[in-house]
């Protein structure tokens, strides 16, 4: 006979709090929707991106040398051979979330559609950082390679999650798994407000012991690739490769006179202002960016 009253109902909701704290497999086939996915980690489950917004990276100018150091790296992870996690820290808007998803593209590129070869790239949302254990422990066993990427990931006062970052890429008992590799974007190279290490300075017994645990987490990634805000010549050459790859008509005099006005009202020269300007510009000349 069915056991009955408080203790089996006690027992029945913790089986199914046990239920949900467990990875539920993922299937294959899921996998095989798509090249990049979302991570809900409600679900949890991958949701299929049919369609990556992101820029050709022909089109990504100023920072030739990490765009290498970050290709090169992919390509070697794509292949099977030892590669690091990456952080892209540096100034806003110059291009380092259109680096991943173009360096990503560009990899797949040659690869037949449906290729088990092909990489997929996987977000996550900088607030759902504390489930990536369980992302990972669905990727685990799966046989594509995935890159997962976590963009303007940063940490702020009273925020542990990060301690949930810091043992998976590097600390955790079972390691990374080899078919994962995680790239994360950021504004700041040690991922903490200088507010917040200073604090720990000033407060603490052992003042460079205090900050060394949050530090050591951007120790986690293998490659720094660092961004910087650009020159006007650099802004410029943004301007010009994308007014040539849209076929935008207008003089290069007149191009380049309303760029530099378009920054100067803006306050800043960057990736992000050169194609927010492409866009008014476009807009003005009656122009699609197709």
């Amino acid at each position: 006979m069915a056991q009955t009253g408080p203790d089996s109902e006690l027992l029945r909701r913790i089986a199914e709090a046990l239920e949900r704290l467990a990875p539920a497999p993922a299937p294959a086939s899921t996998l095989d929707e798509a090249d990049a996915f979302i991570w809900n980690a409600e679900g949890p489950s991958l949701e299929p991106v049919p369609e990556v917004s992101r820029v050709d990276i022909s089109l990504l100018r100023g920072v030739d040398r990490v765009r290498d150091i970050l290709i090169d790296n992919t390509a070697r992870f794509a292949r099977g051979l030892p590669a690091n996690n990456a952080l892209l820290w540096g100034a806003r808007g110059m291009g380092k979330s259109s680096l991943v998803k173009a360096a990503h593209a560009s990899i797949n590129a040659p690869l037949p559609l449906k290729s088990a070869e092909r990489l997929i790239l996987i977000e996550i949302h900088r607030e759902d950082i504390e489930s990536l254990p369980r992302l990972m422990a669905l990727l685990r066993d799966q046989p594509r390679r995935a890159l997962i990427f976590c963009d303007d990931l940063s940490f702020d006062h009273d925020d542990a999650s990060y301690k949930s970052l810091k043992a998976v890429l590097e600390g955790g008992i079972e390691g990374r798994p080899r078919n994962v590799l995680f790239y994360a974007t950021s504004n700041r190279r040690h991922l903490m407000p200088r507010d917040m290490m200073d604090n720990e300075r000033s407060t603490a017994i052992n003042p460079s012991e205090a900050v060394e645990e949050k530090v050591s987490l951007s120790d986690r990634f293998g490659l720094w690739l660092g961004f910087h805000n650009c020159s006007q010549d650099d802004y410029l050459e943004m301007v010009d490769g994308y007014a040539a790859h849209y076929g935008l008509k207008i003089g290069r005099d007149a191009l380049h006179a309303e760029a530099i006005e378009w920054a100067a009202t803006r306050g800043n020269r960057s990736g992000r202002t050169a194609w927010q300007f492409i866009q008014d510009l476009a807009g003005r000349l009656g122009q699609t960016l197709d």
